[in-house]
């Protein structure tokens, strides 16, 4: 990585280490957009700050990049991983689902962190403090870490789904609502894992 972007990434972990903060676990999911599967979270506290790969938000990279990035972050790193299926998503809402998988994945670390970082406006509830900060995941190294595992943690669950329904398409678009996703629903049918209270979804509900 580039030594200044590196730097910018680093902002936030630094100024809270000088505060005298170890364990800082940076937080975020994948998947809150998509009509089909489950929502996953990551939680990640970076042992090790130097990478051979590209640690940056998962969107930025290609996905050869992110499954290089993912190996290196569970070597160099303390990870949880939290998950809300498609039921739980239906049953209380993507947000509180969201919330609930963030809670998992933090749960999962071997290490309680004494801080966390979490991208975006969400209401975490933690026995340490919490800062959020928006479009985190291209500002902290620690979030960023996060957005790959939970990104390539749910685009490999969406590939196995795709073995069960291959009729949808999941391994190309792993649930977003695409064209072929929404031609996929309309020509097959709402398949198990799809979010039932989710507009394109619903409508097909008779």
């Amino acid at each position: 990585m580039a030594i200044r972007k590196t730097r910018q990434l680093l902002s936030h972990e630094k100024r809270l280490s000088s505060q005298g903060y170890k364990l800082i676990a940076g937080v975020d999911e994948a998947g809150r957009g998509p009509l089909a599967g489950p929502v996953v979270a990551g939680a990640v506290i970076l042992k090790d700050f130097s990478f051979k790969a590209r640690i940056d938000d998962s969107k930025k990279l290609t996905p050869k990049m992110r499954e290089r990035a993912y190996d290196e972050i569970f070597s160099k790193a303390i990870v949880g991983i939290g998950m809300a299926d498609e039921k739980v998503i239906d049953e209380i809402n993507i947000y509180k689902a969201t919330i609930r998988a963030m809670e998992e994945a933090l749960s999962k670390l071997s290490t309680p962190p004494d801080f966390i970082i979490v991208d975006g406006r969400v209401n975490l509830p933690a026995k340490c403090p919490v800062k959020c900060i928006i479009r985190g995941d291209s500002l902290s190294m620690s979030i960023a870490a996060a957005s790959i595992v939970a990104k390539v943690t749910r685009d490999r669950i969406m590939k196995e789904y795709d073995k069960t329904f291959p009729q949808y398409g999941f391994a190309r678009h792993k649930g977003y609502p695409t064209k072929a996703h929404k031609k996929a629903l309309a020509d097959n049918g709402v398949s198990p894992i799809h979010r039932k209270t989710f507009g394109p979804v619903k409508s097909l509900i008779k």
